[in-house]
């Protein structure tokens, strides 16, 4: 399946295939106005802080992260520019990107208690790992983290008998996610969620590697973009780190892939072992409220 071939699956889908009738959320205005503003050759940090400045929670969120022990500053930012000025303009997209993705999708199931805490984690990761790598947008990466599995509330919220799938899912050792969301829906998360970063005009690249995170087949296919291969191999990685933290002992992708994952990334298992150390505060300044 080449990027072109993907792009027509994704179209066919929301048009005529099992997607046709769930809502996808509207992108936040305020997103695309970030998003806009990065893409600019010269972000200005002006124009990111009146943008942040104009909704009061998220305002509240950003100086509430900023000003947290995880980074630890020697006195603390007193206004939403100097927040900006403090964590650059990258950094301060990415964690307005989740505080707006997480309020437009809001998803309340004993499920996935913990879906936004975990997703945030997995977006850290990813750009840490992009930033141990080269040639890799540290910003591109985190999103695609933040987006490879929000195909599971916009499934829950608009697919039915979504809840039962996502149970068994979870549940069953025997076949793939994947395979039991397709057994009982004719989709899948990554196809949803695939087609959530679409409508919300996000990187062609966050695109394909959230459609493909689960496919690790890819990893040797120069028919893909180098760019979606290693997004897909961090993906499994960052999974992984993830998983450690939360405790969870037992991780069958990883086990599966996570070897072919490392060499495409050209990672050491034991370098793997010294960013579980280095993410855990990281990890654990993560509180979704």
């Amino acid at each position: 399946m080449s990027v072109e071939k993907i792009n027509l699956e994704l179209d066919h889908a929301r048009k005529a295939g099992p997607v046709r009738d769930i809502v996808i959320p509207p992108c936040p205005e305020l997103l695309s106005a970030l998003r806009a503003e990065l893409a600019s050759a010269d972000p200005d940090p002006a124009a990111i802080a009146r943008i942040a400045s104009s909704d009061v929670a998220m305002a509240a969120s950003l100086m509430r992260i900023v000003n947290s022990p995880l980074y630890a500053r020697s006195r603390p930012a007193d206004t939403v520019a100097q927040a900006v000025s403090m964590l650059g303009v990258g950094p301060t997209v990415d964690i307005l990107t989740c505080l707006l993705t997480r309020n437009a999708i809001r998803i309340a199931s004993p499920l996935i208690e913990h879906f936004w805490e975990t997703s945030t984690r997995r977006a850290l990761a990813m750009g840490f790992i992009a930033r141990q790598l080269y040639g890799v947008d540290a910003d591109v990466a985190h999103t695609c983290g933040l987006f490879c599995h929000v195909g599971i509330p916009v499934m829950l919220l608009g697919l039915k008998g979504y809840p039962g799938t996502l149970a068994e899912a979870l549940a069953r050792q025997d076949r793939s996610f994947t395979q039991t969301e397709n057994a009982a829906h004719k989709t899948d998360h990554a196809v949803v969620g695939a087609i959530v970063a679409k409508t919300w005009r996000l990187p062609a690249m966050t695109v394909v590697a959230v459609r493909l995170h689960h496919d690790f087949s890819i990893l040797g296919d120069s028919h893909f973009p180098a760019e979606a291969r290693t997004l897909v191999a961090m993906g499994l990685v960052a999974e992984y780190l993830v998983a450690r933290h939360e405790g969870l002992l037992k991780h069958r992708e990883w086990d599966q892939h996570g070897p072919a994952c490392l060499a495409h990334l050209n990672v050491a298992e034991a370098e793997v072992d010294t960013w579980v150390d280095s993410l855990y505060p990281v990890f654990e300044s993560v509180v979704v409220g």
